[in-house]
């Protein structure tokens, strides 16, 4: 039987520095709230939401009094109103799973899909309020 020689081991990247690895500090205390501005019509989660939803799902991680209420609102033009409520619940169940996926748990999550009864703007967006159990 011939003889296989071995692969040699991959080479490792070099490890990032600290500094350069960790995005800046988000500070996050209950009665304060996250936004996440959707682009019109889209329940993708947008470029650049895990930095702070990654650090609000570590606080909720490390403390399991905290708990988050998912406001979400989904406005455009010609949208009905049962389309804006779709659309909503789609963008707060995007962030509820992301949530989830980094370790929270699912009974520390409220959703609320408000579809289009805002006045405020941005209109397309997930509000996120913090509170203690």
């Amino acid at each position: 039987m011939p003889k296989t020689a071995k692969a040699p081991p991959a080479p490792s990247a070099p490890t990032p520095t600290q500094e350069a690895a960790a995005p800046a500090k988000i500070d996050i205390k209950p009665g304060q709230a996250l936004r996440v501005v959707f682009e019109e019509s889209s329940t993708k989660l947008p470029t650049g939401a895990d930095a702070g939803l990654g650090q609000l799902a570590a606080a909720m991680r490390d403390s399991k009094e905290y708990r988050v209420q998912l406001m979400a609102y989904a406005g455009a033009k010609g949208l009905s109103t049962s389309k804006a409520r779709r659309i909503s619940l789609s963008r707060a169940l995007a962030v509820r799973s992301y949530l989830i996926d980094k370790g929270v748990r699912s009974t520390q999550i409220d959703v609320r899909a408000l579809g289009s009864k805002t006045s405020e703007k941005p209109a397309n967006r997930v509000d996120i309020n913090l509170a203690r159990r």
